[in-house]
Parts: structure tokens; sequence; C-alpha cells
């Protein structure tokens, strides 16, 4: 520790010409992230020659997104120095916190699908397993959402002004990306060579954010990639006075690298995705087959010694660029390359849903990546002489990988893969039984479960640290090390005593929260309240707008028919598509019925309805070790796990949900006392479809559902949202609120009579805590290390 303070001072003094006494916070934020990063990349130095030493399989771990969330205070915990760190700021006048406070959150992913690569990253580094995470270095990453008028606003999230600190730039990798073009096949003595002519040339330039381990000497890396021109600035056409079309090209390089997930409601939107993928995929093939091929002089090993995973179909362009590399580099004839290939990838779906399953335009795609073209064309080609060799034929047009001019993605990577995974026990079943019933029965033993899992250290350990110092205490284990060991909790389930010092950590937390909303939106919400819980990205499927039409029925319940409540304080944050117009609308909903309930007396005595901008996992973390309940009501089938319901579990919020996702596995793990269960089953949900569901029929057939509906038209403030909202229920309500709405209530109802039995509360909460193990990354990681890539911790 002596070290690291003396280096603070040393950076200080050297970049900045300041003694310590002297430093301003900026300051010694800046020295903070550059010298916990350099003691990173040093400990990364002896982890990797022991890999190397070792000649191990590793995994490569390719995902469009990484929430990393904000990574000093992560550090500086996992190295075991966070108490030194503070108390040596403390005795030179700063607080830790605020130093925190300024480094901003990455941009470098969404939601739940970058936070659950995040997770595995941590707990792999955690447990010693060699893994490389691969993405795109974004510079303005999702967006920075502001609320005004109730309305979404999207602002670019300039997060690497200050967050460039932790990340060290290799100029000695950067790679050549080949857009456009054309491709000629020539046949020589040796066989067919491709020649590539006309391309445009992208450079990616690799940027490493050292991964730490939580109490190990293991640091892993996750590789950025950022896209520039590979001519950049043209002199000529500058001096001819073309200022503009002088940069153009290096415009056009560095518009792939600038922001995550451009809207793609256009085909220049839909260019500048296939563009993103295929210059993160080419440029991290490109760097393992190299280094592979140094440390062996050859890649006929390849699958012996390298996992490619691939975290939803985002990066499935990995499959025929290995296959151009190993053909038109390597000098691989097809068979031998396709041998290697199919050995090599592993594939992670995550959605059921048909419309979220990627596909793409031959139209829009051939030009773009002519040679990938050819590919998977042949990839396609050979798929279904084989189906029609084995007899399944029937099912090509479900299978197929390209079909009525549309390459569909999952299907290249299920053909292509030697393991296909879902993230949930139903999701998997959903996968194998319906969405891909078809592959399932021609790959038999392909498809698996993972079940989806958190990485505990940050979400308990760090954003709870009230919680953990009393469990260590109480508990006397290391649950921080090994989650499976805070099962011993169940031991004081019947100890009032510590019923009550969880209730009063829960206290601490919700007081905590109430301080920042009073702050950031000017509303006082009562800490003895409910604080009842959804934080998710915006989407129909979740079904923020069930919650939203529950505050409606019970504001008017407390205006007009005398109903008392228990006090409960919503809370919503959420990000929206920029352009999914219907997820902005109903943000502007819930920010209308908060307006609204504020202005009335009456009704704000009982509840209160706070609308959180710019969800991010610095502020998840401040939410949800204050959360009574949490809200996970998607209709059934349609989330494939969730990983937010297992963090609000871990940290004592009791879960009011469908059946769906890992819900399932939460109600296995807790029983039928522990959680609020409402609503269709899957099944029902698809009886119910196929029967035809018209949500006109509830809203005639139930007086609670009209009631409520016909309120929500009487509170139209002058913008119609209201009504239009009303309209859009009764009239198509695609994912069943209405059907779901009378046992969403009866649940609610029982949440609130079962909240003021403050011991038996305490029980079910006591009890979600201490069954949360399960539900750790390192479990869900161990199990794709032993079933799916068999590998070896670096000893």
């Amino acid at each position: 520790m002596d070290s690291f303070t003396k280096a603070i001072k040393r950076y200080l003094e050297k970049r900045f010409g300041n003694s310590i006494e002297d430093a301003s916070e900026r300051q010694i934020y800046q020295a903070l992230m550059v010298i916990t990063r350099d003691k990173l990349a040093e400990k990364r130095y002896h982890y990797i020659n022991k890999l190397k030493e070792s000649e191990q399989k590793r995994v490569y771990y390719m995902s469009m997104e990484f929430l990393v969330g904000k990574t000093l205070r992560n550090n500086l915990y996992n190295l075991g120095i966070e108490s030194e760190v503070k108390n040596f700021l403390s005795e030179n006048g700063f607080v830790l916190d605020k130093i925190y406070d300024i480094e901003p959150d990455p941009g470098l992913g969404n939601g739940g699908l970058g936070r659950l690569a995040s997770c595995y990253m941590d707990a792999l580094t955690s447990q010693e397993y060699p893994i490389t995470g691969f993405s795109i270095l974004y510079e303005f990453g999702i967006f920075k959402q502001v609320i005004s008028n109730g309305w979404q606003q999207e602002f670019p999230d300039n997060w690497l002004d200050l967050g460039k600190y932790g990340l060290i730039y290799r100029s000695d990798e950067e790679v050549e990306i080949k857009f456009y073009g054309e491709t000629k096949e020539q046949w020589t003595s040796d066989g067919l060579r491709i020649k590539y002519e006309d391309y445009t040339p992208i450079i990616a330039e690799p940027y490493d954010l050292m991964i730490s381990g939580y109490e190990t000497d293991a640091v892993n890396v996750l590789r950025l990639w950022k896209s520039k021109a590979s001519g950049g600035f043209n002199m000529r056409l500058f001096e001819q006075g073309e200022y503009s079309k002088s940069v153009e090209s290096k415009a056009i390089a560095e518009s792939i690298s600038k922001l995550l997930y451009p809207a793609d409601d256009n085909n220049k939107g839909k260019e500048l995705r296939i563009k993103q993928q295929y210059f993160f995929t080419s440029a991290s093939l490109q760097q393992i087959v190299k280094m592979h091929y140094k440390a062996y002089n050859t890649l006929d090993n390849l699958a012996e010694k390298v996992v490619i995973h691939i975290n939803d179909t985002h990066p499935s362009l990995c499959i025929p660029e290995l296959m151009r590399i190993l053909m038109d580099e390597y000098e691989y004839s097809w068979d031998k390359a396709w041998e290697i290939t199919i050995k090599t990838f592993a594939y992670t779906n995550h959605t059921i849903m048909a419309e979220a399953l990627e596909k793409w335009s031959v139209d829009l795609f051939r030009p773009i990546l002519p040679r990938i073209y050819t590919i998977i064309s042949e990839i396609n080609n050979r798929f279904c002489k084989w189906c029609k060799d084995i007899g399944a034929s029937v099912d090509l047009e479900e299978m197929s990988i390209i079909h009525n001019d549309m390459i569909r993605m999952a299907n290249l990577c299920i053909v292509s893969s030697y393991s296909v995974n879902g993230v949930s026990k139903l999701h998997s079943d959903i996968l194998k039984k319906d969405t891909f019933k078809s592959f399932n029965r021609i790959y038999p033993g392909k498809f698996t479960n993972v079940t989806n899992g958190i990485a505990h250290r940050r979400w308990l350990g760090q954003a709870n640290p009230e919680l953990t110092k009393y469990l260590n205490e109480l508990l006397e284990v290391d649950f921080i090390k090994d989650l499976s060991s805070i099962e011993n909790l169940l031991e004081y389930k019947s100890d009032e005593s510590v019923i009550n010092n969880l209730e009063n950590i829960k206290k601490i937390k919700k007081v905590q929260l109430a301080e920042y909303i009073k702050k950031n939106t000017g509303l006082t919400v009562d800490t003895n309240s409910i604080f009842d819980v959804q934080i998710k990205r915006l989407h129909e499927y979740k079904r923020q707008l069930l919650n939203a039409l529950h505050i409606i029925y019970l504001y008017k319940e407390i205006k007009y028919n005398a109903l008392k409540p228990y006090p409960r304080t919503f809370i919503f944050s959420a990000k929206a598509s920029s352009g999914y117009v219907m997820a902005k609308n109903i943000i502007k909903l819930i920010c209308s019925i908060s307006e609204i309930i504020e202005m009335d007396p009456e009704v704000r005595k009982y509840i209160k309805v706070v609308f959180l901008e710019d969800y991010r996992v610095s502020l998840a973390e401040k939410i949800i070790p204050a959360a009574d309940v949490s809200e996970q009501i998607s209709q059934a089938g349609k989330e494939a796990s969730g990983t937010g319901n297992m963090k609000l579990m871990l940290n004592g919020a009791l879960t009011l949900g469908t059946m769906d996702g890992a819900n399932v596995e939460i109600y296995n793990a807790v029983g039928k006392d522990n959680i609020f269960i409402f609503g269709l089953s899957s099944e029902e949900v698809s009886d119910l479809s196929e029967r035809g569901y018209r949500s006109e029929e509830f809203y005639q057939n139930s007086s609670v559902i009209k009631e409520t509906i016909d309120f929500m038209r009487t509170l139209d403030n002058g913008d119609s949202n209201f009504n239009y909202m009303a309209d859009y229920l009764v009239s198509r309500d695609p994912y069943m609120c209405l059907a779901d709405f009378e046992s969403y209530l009866e649940q609610q109802k029982l949440i609130e009579k079962t909240y003021q039995d403050r011991i038996k509360w305490g029980q079910m909460s006591l009890v979600n805590i201490a069954n949360s193990g399960i539900f750790s990354a390192d479990r869900a990681t161990s199990e794709y290390v032993k079933e799916i890539w068999n590998i070896k911790k670096v000893k």
C-alpha cells in the first residue's frame, strides 16, 4: 500500500506539478485511475506469462456491449486496498466517495445483455479463468437521457472525456478491416485464391480495459476497438478548397465507433449496424488467429486451444470471418476450415421473440461485405443440401440461413456452433420446444441451458456495504468470495433481532435513495413507504404500462372511493430506444401521472411516482439496495431471463412477477410463500394468442378494468397521451396487460397487507437474501466452464 500512495504523490508531482496538499479532486481522480490501471497492467503481465507457459485453452467472449459500470471503486475493492486508499485520502482532506462520483459510467452497453457480459468477465477473473472480451470503444455510448416535460430527450454522452484514464492504447496491434469492393476468384497451381479489389479500408485501433478479480492474481482484458480512416486527412482536396471533403473519409470511418445501436429504422442505420458488427468481429478474429499462429505455428489446433463465445447474434459475423481468414489468408480448404470453425464457436441466445431475432436484407448486406456474403451463402447451400440428405428438407423454410432474400443470423449461429444455450430454464425449454424445434431435432444435444448470474461482489459487496458488513459479522463466512455460503442466514429466520437489523439497514438505504431523489427531482418521498421498484430497459413486453395502470387504479380509489392504502413510492428508471415511439409515450405517461399526483395533496399522502432519468449502472447501485418490491412483470414467455430480479433479491427485495424468465428459478429457490406470482403462464399466453386475444373483451367484461381505463381518460392534460394509451390498451394491448390486470391487482393488495406485518415481511426478505447464492455469476460461469468451454484455471 505504501508504494500505491507514493505513486499517487509522484503522479501529482510529475503530471500536474502539484503536491497532494495543493491537488484538486479532479487531479486526485486522474491519479487514482491511472495508477490503478498501471497496477493492474503489471499484475496482468505476470498472469499472462503463466498462461503462456501453460498453453491452456482460452475463451474469447464476443459482445456488442459490456455494461461495466464505474471501474475505480470496483478495482480498488477487488485489489483489497479500498479502505487504505480511503484513509490516505481522508488524512489529506479528500473524500473517496466524491472522487468516485467524478468517474462517468463507461458508455459501452445498454442493458441486461451488456451487464451480463461484464458480470461474467468479473466472475471468471475472480475464479482465475483465462478470458478476453471484445467489443467496440463507443465514443458516445448509448445516449444521455434527459426528461423534459415528461418526454425523453437523447443527448450525446461523452464519457471518454473522463473515462479514458482507465484505458491502455495498444498502437502495436492495429488491424485493417475491408468494406465494399469486389472479390475475384483466381485458380492457381495451389488451388482457388480470392483477390480483394477496390475495397474501402478502415483501421481498428485497440484499447484495453483491465478487468480485475476479487482477491486473486488474475487480470483479464476487455479489448475495445475504435475505428479510424486508413488515409485520414486528404491534403490535395484541402488545397483545392474542398475542406469538408478533405476529411470526409475520416468522418465516415469514425462513425462506426461513434454510437452504440444507431437507429436502424432506415437503410443508412442498418448499413452502419452491419459495419459495426463486422468491424469489431473482424478485428477481433484477426487478432485471435494471429496470436494463436504465433504461439503454435499452426491453426490445426485452434479449436483445441480456443473457444469463441458469441453473446447474442450481434457478433455472428465472427463465423464467416474465421472461414475467410482460414481459407483466404492461411490457404485452408473449405472442408478443413469448416471443421475447425464448427468446433470453435459457442452461442448464447437471448430472445425468443421473432421480431428481435436479427436478420439482414441480402441486397443491403452483399455490397458492404461481398466476400463474407459469398461465404454465408455457401454455408447455407451446404447446410440445405445436408438437410435434404438426412430427410429434413421439410423444415428448411424455418431453418435455412438465407430465406426470402433475408440472412437470418440466429440460424447461422446455430448451424455453425457446437453449443447453443438459453439463459434460464424456461427460456431454454421454449427454444427447444418452439422457437428452434426443427434445429433441436437435427442437432440432438446441441441445445443446453445456463441460467444467468450476477456479480454479487458489485451488487452486494460494493452497492450495499452496510448489509455486507452486517452479514460478515453475523455469518462469519466469506460469502463475498463464495456466495453459496450466504444460505447460512436461514438459521436466523426466527431471530427477530436479526430481522430488525436487516430492516434498519434497508431503512438506511431508503434514506440514501430519498436524498438522491430529492436532489435530482425535487420530490420528497416517505422512507417509511413501500419502495416499489421497476428498473430496466423500457419495452412494451416488460410492461411498465401494467405498472402505470395499477397506479391509476390506486389514484382513482383514493380520490373517489375513500381508499387509504399503506403509503407507497413507485420508482421507475429506464431508457427507451431513440426510435421507439410507444416506449417514449409510456415514459411520458408515467411522468404525467407523477405530476398529477404531486399536485393533489389528498392523493400524494399515499402514493408518489418517481421517474429517475438516465438509468445506468451507478444509478442502479443506489436504487437496488433500497427496494422493497421488485417488479418483474413481463408477459410470460417473453423475458429470456432477467438479472435485475437477481440483484434486487440479493438485496432483500421481494419479487412481484409472472412465471417468466429467471422468475421461475427464483420461485423454486425461495418457495411460493416468499414471492408474489400473478398472471398467465407462458402456455396460457400461447393458447390465448392462438385463440385470438381481444383486449376489448376484458375491458367490457371487467368493471375494475373498465372503470380504471375510463378514469385514465379523464386525466388527459391536453397532450392526448392518456387517451392515446387508453385506446391502445383497449384496441391492441399486444402484451396482454388487461388479461393479467386483475391478478396483478390481487397480488399488489397482498403485498400491502404483508408489508404491514413487519416480522413476516422481514422473514420473507431474509429467505430471499439467503437463497440468492445460486444466482451468482460464479455459479453461471462455472457451468459454462464445465459444460461448454472445457477450460481450466491458470495456476
